[in-house]
């Protein structure tokens, strides 16, 4: 009996320690994580920011893909609500403040539990990646969640992997995404209006072509903004000669123009196109695979039985361009090929 009292006292005493273990822990928690994602800051906080894309990336999902998701009618920006539930319960996530681009900021609540803020931050570098900051906090915790996360092994050691592996989740799918494209060549040629451009030209090496290119359409581009010239459409780069076996390429960087401009001379003239019959192939994409699309846009004219016209324009349209589109997947570029 004597016995039995003892280990009763022996256990109450383990009790009480625990107890006051516990009851000084902090009253606040903080778990953050950080990657750096070779993408623009734009791109990561696009898919971010909508909750319809969490569940790609989301650690917790990976494990438990029976996770049951509820996503609020709008998944966008603020205001916009993710719920899940598993076999612990209930929790939601919501966005209360976003800075476009910047930051995200979020408010979490899991069952009976206090409620936790969430933040994202998203730092650009210089080398055109993106430093993702993820981090949750909670102040004023009571006993019952000191206990719990005490004897889960703390905050840190339960949601710190799960940040480390949905960011390292997210990176991977936004690198894929950045590298997804599509090539399209019309099925009926097309008339190409022609008309009046500003344009300089060069002649240089395959190798020296993209850096080349890279100055001279963005100098004929402002020299049409300084001088008030309206824009009839998307700049384009018109092939002149393009030789891999002499490693020769002779080109032009245009920009259309709704009337003949008198240029003041140096290196911007001005030149007319003349209307020409076409094949238009459409890429959807990196300008990386603009050497698929012109493989794909000949092979195409081989195969219907056209010809394609020697001397003919062959130019690349730029619909949109990095500065305004940063998923690289979303440029999208026309290629026109002159046919007989």
């Amino acid at each position: 009996m004597k016995a039995i009292k003892y280990i009763f006292f022996l256990v109450l005493i383990a009790i009480i320690a625990l107890a006051i273990y516990i009851a000084v822990q902090p009253n606040e928690y903080s778990v953050t994580r950080t990657r750096t994602i070779n993408a623009p800051a734009a791109v990561i906080y696009k898919n971010v920011n909508d909750f319809k894309n969490w569940k790609s990336w989301s650690s917790w999902v990976e494990k438990n893909p029976d996770i049951k998701i509820t996503l609020s009618e709008t998944t966008l920006g603020e205001s916009a609500v993710y719920t899940w539930e598993d076999k612990d319960g209930i929790g939601t996530m919501k966005t209360i403040e976003t800075n476009t681009n910047k930051s995200i900021s979020q408010v979490m609540q899991y069952g009976d539990f206090p409620s936790s803020n969430v933040s994202w931050k998203f730092k650009p570098n210089a080398d055109g990646s993106t430093d993702v900051t993820w981090k949750i906090e909670g102040k004023d915790l009571p006993f019952a969640f000191k206990a719990f996360s005490t004897f889960m092994g703390g905050m840190e050691k339960q949601i710190g992997p799960e940040y480390e592996r949905s960011l390292e989740k997210l990176d991977n799918l936004i690198l894929i995404d950045m590298k997804k494209y599509s090539i399209v060549v019309d099925k009926e040629t097309t008339q190409h209006s022609g008309g009046y451009y500003i344009y300089n030209t060069a002649a240089t090496t395959l190798e020296d072509f993209k850096s080349k290119m890279a100055t001279m359409l963005p100098a004929v581009i402002t020299y049409a903004q300084k001088n008030n010239i309206t824009m009839a459409g998307a700049p384009y780069i018109l092939y002149h000669k393009y030789d891999e076996e002499n490693n020769a390429v002779m080109f032009s960087c245009c920009v259309p123009t709704t009337a003949r401009v008198i240029t003041t001379g140096g290196e911007i003239l001005t030149g007319q196109l003349a209307p020409f019959k076409a094949v238009r192939t459409t890429l959807n994409g990196d300008y990386s695979n603009l050497e698929d699309a012109w493989k794909k846009a000949m092979a195409a004219i081989t195969k219907s039985g056209l010809e394609k016209e020697e001397n003919g324009p062959n130019l690349e349209a730029y619909l949109n361009n990095p500065s305004n589109t940063p998923n690289p997947a979303d440029l999208k570029t026309e290629i026109y090929i002159a046919v007989k």
